[in-house]
């Protein structure tokens, strides 16, 4: 049976002031095109699937319409979670459409999905809190997937309301276990759907970009790897946006990675989507496929403006975070050149500018993209011998600015 493991689609996500809506477009049809070309079998959409609980229209539309491409017809069963971005009920309203179409959405960490069966052949043949079994007419054996959608802190204490004293990786760790022992067996295939942060116990924690860092609910910061039962054959995470196997023990622990770069912590990052081969009773094989579409987004520093003219025309379809190092303010003049010569800078410039002209190791950077309360604090610690302003001093200067404003 082969699986196709994407995640972290982050529909409406703006970078800056680019919207990234039609890159989106280029790269999920990109993805259907891969579930097409390796005949895949089933679509594992593992959270993160818009990039706020209100995405646009236009993000709303596009989701469905690749959602429905993916299933090919109703013969490929396409299963997305909700991630920490995602609204569960959100997600979930669709549903019942949405099966009709083989599209299983789970919003919430105990969601039971009604069984069905599609003209197809497809079907749910059993369903539990967090748990269903796909039957597909081309194979005599069950797909058991293990569904963990992400949990707010809210949510969390509801399914703790009878054992408070449990946190996250406790309440995970047997709510898998009772699962496993009760569906998972060596007849069909068992994998994880889960949007974690997930780690090795003791294990160096993955580095990622700060609006993706550990998810704190239920007092565990992460989800170690020995909280998956061995019964499971394969773990399909989101969360993370760089591609990485996090542990092959009990089974492969994978983070598939975003389909497009979001952050420039995410800096000349290639993108993949994860293709697995699963058969009951085996270690699956998979396999990660580069995506060809994704724009790279990289940064760039110079302090001249020749320099960086020739570094942007190598670099024509990159998105760029451009620093310029200057011993005076940028001119009006070069930005407009710098703009010109390359449509995706990401607005605004950076200006580096030496205090007294002067740009050395030790040398205190004025960031001019900072707020006024944050410059005036800065100043006044440099002519103060490195002594800080007090609250009653920044509080003066914020009367200042607010009869300055009123004037």
């Amino acid at each position: 049976m082969k699986i196709l493991h994407t995640a972290d689609w982050h529909l409406g996500k703006r970078l800056e002031n680019f919207n990234r809506h039609a890159e989106q477009v280029t790269v999920l049809r990109e993805i259907c095109d891969i579930a097409d070309k390796e005949a895949v079998d089933v679509i594992l959409i593992a959270g993160d699937l818009y990039d706020t609980f209100n995405p646009p229209i236009e993000s709303t539309e596009l989701f469905y319409t690749m959602c429905k491409r993916l299933t090919h017809n109703g013969l490929r069963p396409v299963i997305a979670i909700a991630g920490n971005h995602d609204s569960p009920e959100r997600i979930e309203a669709p549903d019942p459409l949405a099966r009709a179409c083989g599209i299983v959405f789970s919003g919430f960490p105990h969601t039971i999905i009604t069984p069905f069966e599609l003209e197809t052949g497809v079907a749910v043949t059993r369903s539990d809190e967090g748990f269903i079994e796909l039957k597909l007419p081309q194979y005599d054996y069950a797909l058991r997937l293990f569904l963990t959608p992400y949990a707010n802190e809210y949510r969390l204490k509801l399914d703790l309301r009878d054992k408070p004293e449990e946190n996250l990786r406790q309440m995970l760790t047997e709510h898998w276990s009772k699962l496993s022992e009760k569906y998972a067996d060596t007849e069909g295939v068992n994998i994880c759907v889960a949007h974690l942060y997930v780690m090795e116990k003791d294990g160096i924690a993955p580095d990622e970009p700060d609006e993706e860092r550990p998810i704190y609910v239920g007092g565990a910061g992460a989800i170690h790897t020995e909280c998956f039962p061995a019964t499971f054959q394969y773990v399909a995470l989101g969360h993370l946006h760089r591609q990485q196997v996090i542990s092959g023990v009990p089974c492969p622990i994978v983070y598939c990675g975003s389909p497009l770069a979001y952050s420039f912590a995410e800096e000349n990052q290639d993108k993949y989507v994860m293709l697995i081969d699963a058969t009951p009773a085996k270690t699956v094989v998979y396999k990660r496929i580069k995506l060809m579409t994704p724009r790279l987004l990289l940064k760039g520093r110079f302090d001249n403006m020749e320099s960086a003219l020739a570094w942007l025309a190598t670099v024509p379809n990159a998105l760029i975070q451009l620093t310029m190092v200057s011993d005076t303010y940028l001119k009006v003049v070069d930005i407009r050149e710098l703009e010109e010569a390359h449509a995706g800078i990401v607005k605004p410039i950076i200006p580096e500018i030496g205090i007294n002209g002067v740009d050395t190791e030790g040398s205190k950077i004025i960031d001019l993209t900072a707020n006024i309360r944050d410059l005036f604090a800065d100043y006044f610690k440099s002519k103060n011998k490195g002594q800080a302003a007090n609250e009653e001093i920044l509080h003066l200067f914020d009367e200042m600015l607010s009869s300055e404003d009123d004037g």
